[in-house]
C-alpha cells in the first residue's frame, strides 16, 4: 500500500469548499463541512492520513512536510478552488518530483481530460464515484487497469480508462467517523443553524430529484437513491456516540434523506432509541406523519432547499416541487416543533425582478428559523450550465463564481435582469428577512436564554456583518 495523504489544500481564509460542500465559498458566517468525500477512501486505504486544511487553518508550509513523507497525495478540487489547487500540487512535486498526485472532485469528473491538461504535476484524475478508484491506486495497481480513472503517462499521453460499475452495496463502505477522530478537530467544524460541536455523514448516495443547478447527483452520485442498511447507520452512529462525547448533534448529509419515507421512518425509529438529536435534508414535501415520527425520535431540524417563491422558476429547474405544498410542509413543520433552516438561490433561469420580489416575500411569510441565500452557480457538469452556454447567459466564457475574498459572484446575465441586480438583490433579501421585529425577538429571546446561544450568535452577527460589507467592496 502506497503512503497515502487525502487533502483538501490550504485556500481563501474562511473557505467552505470541503468535499463535502454543495457550493463551495466563503459563507456568510464561519462555517466547515465534514471532508466526507475525502474521508471515505481514506478509510478504505490503511495508513493514509487525511488533512483538510481551511477549517484547521493551516498553509502550505504546514501541509508540506507531511506531504513529503508520502508516495500519494489524493486532492479534492472544485471549480472555483481549481487554479490554487493546482499551485499546491506543482509546490508540493518541487519538492518531491516522485510524488504521485491524483485529484477527485465534480470539477474533475466532468472535465477530466482539460483538467489533466491544465498541469502536469496533476499524474491523475477519478471519475464519478471514485472510492475504490482511489483504493485500487494507492495499493499500486497498473493504471492502465484501474476503471474509472483518467491519467497521464511518462510520455505525457492522456488515457481515459473505462468507467467504474456505480456501488451498489453502500454497506461495502466503511465508517466514515473514525477518520474524523483520528485526523480531524471536530470543534473546527461549524454550521451556522447546527448545534457545535455537531458531525455529518451520509447514510446513502444519490437523489431522484432532477434539479437543474445542483452539483452531486449530476456529476458524482447520480439519479439513483442507493442506501446504507438501518442496522449499519445505527452501528456508526453508536461508535460515533462513544468516540465523540462532546457532539451535541448528528447530521445526515443524504442529498434528500427523505426521498424514501419508509426508510427514514424506519431509521428515526432506531435512532430514538439512542436518545440522539439529529438532524437532515428534506424536499419540502414531507407528510406530517413522517416528519411527526422524525421529531419523535429525536429530529431537531430540517434543512430545506426552498430555491424560489416563483412556481415557474421552480418549473424552471425542474424541482419537481409546488409552491403551496412547501407552505404546507413548512406549516406542519412548525406545528410540530421541527426547526428549519431554508435555502434559497437568485438569479435561477426565469428570474426577474418581480420574482425575487416574490420570493423574498415568500420566505418571509413561511418564516424560515434561518436562512441562506446563493446565486446562482452554473458549474460544470450541471444542466444550468449546458443551458447558460446554448443560451448565451454566462457573464464571462469561463466566468469567476468567487470573489478574490472567497465570496460568491453572479456569474449568469439575463437580457432583463443584469448579474450586478442579481448580486444586489442577495444584501436586501437578507435584511428584509432578518430585519424585521418578530425575526429580531426571536433571535433576542434564543440569546437571553442561553449564554452559550448568545456568544454564539453575537459572533456571527459579526461575521455576518463583515460579510455584508465585504460584498459591497465587492459589487
Amino acid at each position: 500500500m502506497m503512503r497515502t495523504l487525502f487533502l483538501q489544500a490550504p485556500s481563501y481564509d474562511g473557505y467552505d469548499g470541503g468535499a463535502g460542500a454543495r457550493y463551495q465559498m466563503r459563507r456568510e458566517v464561519r462555517s466547515f463541512w465534514y471532508p466526507t468525500w475525502l474521508a471515505q477512501p481514506a478509510a478504505l486505504v490503511e495508513g493514509s492520513k487525511l488533512i483538510d486544511a481551511p477549517p484547521h487553518r493551516l498553509s502550505f508550509d504546514d501541509v508540506a512536510p507531511e506531504a513529503d513523507k508520502r508516495d500519494l497525495i489524493v486532492m479534492h478540487t472544485s471549480t472555483p478552488s481549481f487554479a490554487s489547487d493546482v499551485k499546491t500540487a506543482e509546490a508540493l512535486k518541487a519538492r518531491n518530483p516522485a510524488l504521485k498526485i491524483g485529484m477527485i472532485g465534480a470539477k474533475v469528473a466532468v472535465e477530466s481530460d482539460a483538467s489533466l491538461k491544465a498541469s502536469p504535476a496533476i499524474d491523475f484524475v477519478a471519475r464519478n464515484e471514485f472510492d475504490f478508484t482511489i483504493k485500487e491506486v494507492a495499493e499500486g495497481r497498473d493504471l492502465a487497469h484501474v476503471a474509472g480513472l483518467s491519467w497521464r503517462r511518462a510520455d505525457g499521453t492522456i488515457v481515459h480508462n473505462q468507467d467504474r460499475t456505480i456501488l451498489e452495496s453502500m454497506d461495502d463502505l466503511p465508517f466514515v467517523t473514525p477518520i474524523y477522530k483520528r485526523d480531524l478537530v471536530i470543534e473546527n467544524y461549524f454550521g451556522g443553524y447546527l448545534k457545535h460541536p455537531y458531525i455529518s455523514f451520509y447514510t446513502g448516495r444519490g437523489c431522484k430529484s432532477r434539479c437543474t443547478f445542483c452539483l452531486w447527483p449530476q456529476t458524482i452520485g447520480g439519479h439513483r437513491y442507493r442506501t446504507r442498511s438501518v442496522g449499519h447507520v445505527i452501528e456508526e452512529l453508536r461508535w460515533a456516540q462513544k468516540a465523540f462525547p462532546q457532539v451535541k448533534e448528528f447530521f445526515f448529509d443524504d442529498d434528500t434523506l427523505t426521498d424514501n419515507a419508509p426508510r427514514v421512518e424506519a431509521l428515526a425509529r432506531e435512532i430514538g432509541k439512542l436518545g440522539i438529536t439529529w438532524s437532515c435534508n428534506a424536499k419540502a414535501n414531507v407528510p406530517r406523519s413522517t416528519l411527526k415520527i422524525m421529531k419523535d425520535n429525536g429530529l431537531r431540524l430540517l434543512l430545506v432547499g426552498y430555491e424560489s417563491g416563483n412556481q415557474k422558476i421552480l418549473h424552471n429547474i425542474k424541482k419537481g416541487m409546488l409552491v403551496d405544498v412547501a407552505r404546507r410542509f413548512t406549516k406542519d413543520c412548525h406545528e410540530l416543533g421541527i426547526v428549519i433552516h431554508g435555502t434559497f438561490i437568485l438569479g435561477l433561469p426565469g428570474e426577474t425582478k418581480e420574482t425575487i420580489e416574490e420570493t423574498i416575500r415568500f420566505a418571509t411569510e413561511i418564516n424560515p428559523h434561518t436562512i441562506q441565500i446563493s446565486l446562482a452557480a452554473p458549474y460544470p457538469g450541471t444542466f444550468l450550465h449546458k443551458q447558460a452556454l446554448e443560451n448565451g447567459w454566462l457573464v464571462d466564457e469561463k466566468p469567476q463564481l468567487l470573489t478574490d475574498l472567497g465570496t460568491q459572484m453572479a456569474a449568469l446575465n439575463y437580457p432583463h435582469l443584469s448579474h450586478t441586480e442579481i448580486f444586489e438583490s442577495v444584501e436586501d433579501f437578507y435584511r428584509r428577512f432578518y430585519f424585521r421585529a418578530p425575526k429580531i425577538a426571536s433571535i433576542v429571546g434564543e440569546m437571553v436564554r442561553s449564554p452559550e446561544m448568545m456568544k454564539r450568535r453575537l459572533r456571527e452577527g459579526v461575521e455576518f456583518f463583515k460579510f455584508l460589507r465585504q460584498r459591497e467592496v465587492a459589487a
